[in-house]
């Protein structure tokens, strides 16, 4: 077993300007279940090893817990509260205010919840909450409060979701969310991929994931080969809000599954304080097509209660995408959407 990354090493490593941002290589690359298990879990211990004082609203957001790989961890800057990856896993006492229209499930997905832990909101399209585990958990998750004991077939592994997709002839394409699925064992997964090729009309399946970004090397060349071997037309969605996630080991990561012929959308949120002006976002949009990656959504906040202080106004995200266009091939800029509770389909904002 690696031993256990020491973040002194960096945190007192300075430059001219001030602490210098950690090097991802100056933590021990282990297995991407052993990253999990070493993430951290507190916004104390986040705080601590960050090289920031302590606050007094440090534990205001704990009832949803902290979860922060290490490898996440490297990317971000020691001692700057207001660096871009800290901001989304950081609490602040404003998680803790309840603002108007901000409630527990603001997409709608306990109403569309058809059994066996399948949403069906869609045409053509049913959704799988694989698990309720993920590799890090974004402040501003719109399933922060979701009811994954509750709901869900994993332990029946997934029979009921198998039995409500084979049961519907119109579906034809399976996405794998959570939580996130890549937090499945190899083993898990396969079984549920076996399960899903079995049915006949499903055509395509679609992996909505962190872990190409949090723990990069969950992409293992197994997992890859295994994806590529499928029957089915396979699609990666990965999700990085800004250019300061994606480094060498993502630039990996994703080359994995490119290589081998699988398509790699990234969808985004609009975020107050991490990437809403148009240099964030045009960093971001051209790291991610260098990276043989599409820039697929730019999601308006989804309100979801405790993250209210994200939001940003729509007419500022309108700006902002008029901007891209003016800088950016098409093909490189997201589509702006909001999900509203009840809709057959995104709703496009600009």
């Amino acid at each position: 077993m690696s031993p256990s990354p020491d973040p002194d090493r960096w945190r007192n490593s300075t430059s001219p300007n001030g602490p210098r941002p950690p090097l991802a290589d100056e933590f021990p690359v282990v297995d991407w279940q052993r990253a999990m298990k070493r993430a951290i879990r507190s916004q104390s211990e986040l705080r601590r090893r960050l090289g920031l004082g302590a606050d007094v609203a440090a534990d205001a957001g704990e009832h949803f817990p902290t979860f922060v790989p290490l490898e996440l961890l490297a990317r971000i800057k020691p001692g700057d509260p207001n660096d871009p990856i800290l901001r989304q896993v950081l609490t602040t006492a404003d998680e803790s205010i309840d603002q108007p229209g901000f409630v527990a499930d603001p997409v709608g997905d306990l109403q569309a919840e058809a059994g066996g832990g399948v949403l069906h909101k869609y045409a053509g399209r049913a959704l799988i909450i694989t698990h309720g585990a993920c590799a890090v958990h974004c402040r501003y998750c719109f399933r922060r409060e979701f009811p994954y004991n509750e709901l869900g077939s994993r332990k029946q592994q997934w029979g009921p979701a198998i039995d409500y997709i084979r049961g519907d002839d119109s579906i034809h394409e399976v996405l794998l969310s959570g939580g996130d699925p890549l937090t499945l064992t190899d083993s898990a997964l396969f079984t549920l991929l076996d399960q899903i090729e079995s049915i006949p009309h499903v055509r395509r399946l679609r992996i909505h994931t962190r872990l190409p970004i949090a723990i990069p090397q969950r992409i293992t060349t197994e997992l890859a080969d295994r994806l590529s071997e499928s029957r089915l037309a396979v699609w990666f969605v990965i999700h990085a809000n800004h250019a300061n996630e994606i480094d060498d080991a993502v630039t990996e990561s994703v080359g994995r599954l490119s290589r081998r012929g699988i398509p790699v959308l990234n969808q985004s949120v609009l975020l107050a304080g991490v990437n809403d002006d148009v240099d964030a976002l045009q960093s971001l949009s051209l790291s991610l097509i260098d990276i043989a990656v599409q820039p697929y959504y730019l999601h308006q906040l989804d309100q979801v209660r405790g993250a209210g202080h994200f939001q940003v106004d729509v007419a500022r995200g309108i700006e902002l995408v008029n901007q891209l266009r003016q800088r950016l091939p098409g093909y490189a800029v997201p589509k702006y959407v909001v999900e509203n509770a009840g809709e057959k389909s995104k709703t496009p904002i600009a």
